[in-house]
């Protein structure tokens, strides 16, 4: 037993040095900012650039958060983009609104899930009201701001070129059926219900039915005027299917509850 604790001691050991060793490979250090300074005012919609030079010998994501007393900024900022290797990156965030406060930046390396603090940047930044003033941007904010739009515009076609997986194509179709067999059911089971029930109940049946048959006539004539207008169609017979169905069985019950207080 004493040897087991040994060995697994030995194990966590070795697993957290490597995890440390793995860390010190990666290095992040701030060459230079534009505006340059650390106490300055943005001007309105004003972006404010971060030039980096990174070093890792594993693919990771970059980010720039801005902070103010230890709680994200109301700023917008840049998405990561993915890099390797030695090289730059361009970083940048803008104020959402004029008196908007950054203290720090931080920068960050690693997953959007798992993201690992690197180093922060003191600042003393606040958001202005003024329009920017026509100040030439130095030419490593023009250069890699368009570099880091190539490597986006890059990404998302690799991604959208990438052949889709037998697991999405079974979750896709296994989504579809299900709409599909959902608007089968809350379609016909108001029209069975419609047929079998009488009296009052046989009109409230039309109520489900009802909220079924005007969603799939909605979409019909919206995508026939528009073909854009309803993108997103199987939702929206998802949530009128469940509920017609859901209004349908509160019906049956309370139906079944007053015939046998009648009988009784």
């Amino acid at each position: 037993m004493r040897t087991v604790f040994v060995a697994l001691f030995f194990l966590i050991l070795s697993g957290w040095l490597s995890g440390g060793v793995a860390q010190a490979q990666t290095r992040i250090d701030v060459l230079e900012t534009w505006p340059a300074g650390n106490e300055l005012t943005l001007a309105r919609n004003q972006n404010f650039y971060l030039r980096l030079a990174y070093s890792r010998d594993q693919t990771i994501g970059i980010s720039v958060r801005p902070y103010f007393r230890g709680q994200p900024a109301n700023a917008g900022s840049n998405p990561s983009l993915t890099y390797r290797g030695s090289g730059e990156a361009l970083g940048w965030f803008f104020l959402m609104e004029p008196g908007a406060q950054v203290d720090e930046i931080r920068i960050s390396a690693g997953s959007a899930a798992q993201p690992n603090l690197l180093t922060t940047l003191k600042v003393n930044i606040v958001g202005g009201s003024a329009t920017p003033a026509d100040a030439a941007e130095p030419g490593w904010v023009t250069e890699m701001r368009a570099e880091a739009e190539l490597a986006r515009k890059q990404a998302y076609e690799e991604h959208a070129n990438a052949p889709t997986s037998a697991t999405d194509i079974a979750l896709f179709s296994g989504f579809m059926l299900s709409v599909l067999a959902l608007g089968i059911a809350a379609l016909s089971l108001p029209i069975w219900a419609f047929l079998r029930w009488r009296g009052v109940w046989r009109m409230t049946a039309t109520i489900p039915l009802a909220i079924i048959g005007f969603t799939m006539l909605r979409i019909v004539i919206g995508v026939s005027s528009d073909p854009t207008s309803h993108n997103l169609w199987p939702f929206e017979i998802l949530q009128a299917g469940a509920l017609a169905l859901l209004i349908l069985a509160v019906l049956a019950i309370a139906r079944r509850f007053f015939s046998r207080q009648l009988r009784s």
